[in-house]
Parts: C-alpha cells; sequence; structure tokens
C-alpha cells in the first residue's frame, strides 16, 4: 500500500483547469468554515491575540509544507492540516487543565503519531479496517455538510441559487476545461457582487507572531488529552482521508505520510499548535472535486460488494452527532461497523482480512 513516487515529470503538465479550481474550493473551505472555529476555541481558553496568531501559523504553514512536499514527490493528493475533532475537544477542556498542560500533552502526542508512523501501524490500520465500512462511516460523516448546502441553498437563495446553477451548468457541459466548481465560485460571486454584499471591512496585514509556550507534562494530561489527540489524528482523519484515496485507486504511500503527519505534530506544539492530520474533507475535494460526487462514490462502493451490513451500520453511526468518551461518533462508527462485521458477517470479514493479509505479503 506504501505507493512509489510517480516518474519524474513537469509539475506543468499535471496543472489544469480543474486542478486549479479543486485547490481553490479546498482552501475556502478550510479557511473559511474553520479559521473562525480556531478563534472561537483560542478565545474559549483564554488565550491572547499573540499566543492565536502563533497558534493559527504553525498549524497552518507546517501542513502547507507537508502537503506541498507530499503532493509534488508522490504525484497524488495529499493535503495534510490539523485536526478539527481535536481543536473542539481543547475546547471542552478548558477550566479543566493549563495551556501549558495542553501543549505538553499536544507534543506528547505528537511523539507517539510519529513513533506509530515509523513503526508502520499506520499501514496496519488502514490494511486492518475493512474498505466498505470506511466509506460507509466516511459517506455518513460528511452528510452533514450535504444537508448544510442544501439549508442554505434554502435559506438564502439568491445567492446559493445561482451558485447552485452554475454547478449545474458546469455538470451538463461535461468538459474538463469548464469545471463545475468553478463555474458556481463565479456565478455565486456575480450574485453577491450585484447584492452589493460583498464590501469587505477594512483589513490591516501585519505578520503572524511567533511565540514559544510554556510547556508543563504531567500523566493526567497524557491520558485525557494526548491519547484522544493520537486517535483523532491515527484512527480518524488519517483512516478517513487515505481510505478515501485509496477507494480511488491511489497507491498512497500510507507509512511515508504517517510519518509526515507524526513530524508536523511535533512541530506544531513549539509555537502553541495542536497535532495534524490528514485532511478528510480536503482529500475529498481534491481526489473527485465536489463533496457530491464523493459522497455518490462513497455509497456506491460501501454499499455495492461485501461486508454491505457493517457498512451500513457504520453509516447509521456516523450521520448521528454524538461525543462519548469525548470522542466524536466517526470512530464509534468504525467500532460499530466492526462489531457488525464479526456478529452477522464474520465470514465476508475473515475473508477480506486474508486477502490483505496476502496482498501484504
Amino acid at each position: 500500500m506504501d505507493g512509489s513516487p510517480e516518474p519524474r515529470r513537469s509539475v506543468f503538465r499535471d496543472f489544469h483547469v480543474a486542478a486549479l479550481w479543486a485547490g481553490l474550493t479546498a482552501f475556502v473551505w478550510y479557511a473559511f468554515g474553520a479559521i473562525p472555529l480556531h478563534l472561537a476555541v483560542a478565545s474559549q481558553l483564554g488565550l491572547n491575540a499573540a499566543q492565536s496568531s502563533s497558534w493559527i501559523f504553525v498549524v497552518w504553514f507546517s501542513g502547507a509544507v507537508a502537503s506541498v512536499a507530499l503532493s509534488l514527490y508522490y504525484r497524488q493528493p495529499n493535503p495534510i492540516t490539523w485536526t478539527v475533532p481535536g481543536l473542539i475537544y481543547l475546547g471542552t477542556l478548558s477550566g479543566h487543565f493549563t495551556f501549558p498542560e495542553m501543549v505538553g500533552a499536544s507534543l506528547m502526542a505528537g511523539v507517539v503519531i510519529l513513533i506509530l508512523g515509523l513503526i508502520g501501524a499506520g499501514e496496519r490500520i488502514i490494511a486492518w479496517l475493512p474498505l466498505p465500512i470506511i466509506l460507509g462511516m466516511f459517506a455518513g460523516s460528511i452528510l452533514g455538510y450535504i444537508s448544510r448546502m442544501v439549508r442554505a441553498t434554502v435559506d438564502d437563495i439568491a445567492v446559493a441559487g445561482p451558485t447552485v446553477l452554475g454547478y449545474l451548468i458546469g455538470k451538463m457541459i461535461n468538459r474538463q476545461s469548464v469545471p463545475p466548481l468553478g463555474l458556481a465560485v463565479l456565478f455565486g460571486a456575480a450574485a453577491i457582487f450585484l447584492q452589493q454584499e460583498g464590501t469587505p471591512p477594512p483589513v490591516t496585514w501585519v505578520p503572524p507572531a511567533h511565540t514559544v509556550p510554556a510547556m508543563s507534562f504531567t500523566l493526567s494530561a497524557f491520558v485525557a488529552i494526548s491519547l484522544p489527540l493520537v486517535v483523532f489524528a491515527m484512527g480518524m482523519g488519517n483512516v478517513q482521508g487515505l481510505g478515501y484515496l485509496i477507494s480511488q485507486g491511489y497507491p498512497v504511500p500510507v507509512n511515508a505520510v504517517s510519518v509526515t503527519v507524526g513530524l508536523t505534530c511535533i512541530v506544531n506544539p513549539l509555537l502553541g499548535g495542536h497535532p495534524g492530520t490528514v485532511a478528510r474533507t480536503g482529500a475529498a475535494i481534491l481526489a473527485s472535486l465536489a463533496i457530491l460526487g464523493t459522497f455518490q462514490d462513497a455509497l456506491v462502493k460501501a454499499f455495492s460488494g461485501t461486508l454491505r451490513f457493517s457498512a451500513l451500520a457504520a453509516f447509521a453511526v456516523a450521520i448521528t452527532p454524538f461525543n462519548f468518551l469525548g470522542i466524536n461518533s466517526a470512530f464509534w462508527a468504525i467500532a460499530g461497523g466492526l462489531l457488525a462485521a464479526l456478529l452477522t458477517e464474520r465470514v465476508e470479514l475473515l475473508t477480506y482480512w486474508r486477502k490483505e493479509e496476502q496482498a501484504g505479503g
């Protein structure tokens, strides 16, 4: 499963209009969806402007460097970002742990993630988890995005309507040089401009702050913070993002990506950041260009082969937003899918594992 780099060729041969819009869409998705959340959690933890700036800078910069390096070397989309569930989880710990304890726990989590990557645990996890269960969980996890898209269209038809129209026109034209996402963005921007709702407020550009935070290492923080962050990065982000790329036929270098994620997870806390992971939604957008196509493809591949009931169990758990023991439903969807497979589709599960073992051998 550890793919070799593609033969060296000019980067410009891989660049086309659809790739441009996929990259811009992934950027917009995280910049406008994740940064407000990041700022909210920083405020919840009582961080000052310099601490917040340093945190945001390091997790975005380390992820960008890692993503560019992996994508250029292996010629496939390997977006590395920071774990959103981990960020939300840190926000829930406000008042229970100090910020130095959280930073120290993040560094310990990074060391564990790097060790797991070096010993090949990432590849073993991916091989051990049946792809139909992963895709069932993946489809359930992004279903909320689909429903929010529909709700946003209904609530703001004046802007969302032209955006959807542009996307449908692009699908109808069906040419790589006219990507649906590109037309959707252009139509939406035109609608905003005509309504004069897009006048930006004054912005002052200053370099980001770089602050080295105090760190505190405690056993309680390791158990309550480090271990869940490891689960978020390895058991959720890598499984979801890399699992989807594998389902698309990419020879994903799982061990190399896992080690790279571990390195970013060690760098991030040095400036106050938290661990990174493979970008689940970013991988889907960059691999297939649109969230709707991603959702459709995940459903087809999850329910068209073996372990269909187990995939359904994973899907049902994943679409239900909840947290148990500080871990959200995506992780428990995988656990539920495996339990369903062991109880109701044991022969198919053992056959799947046997094939993976033979392929790995």
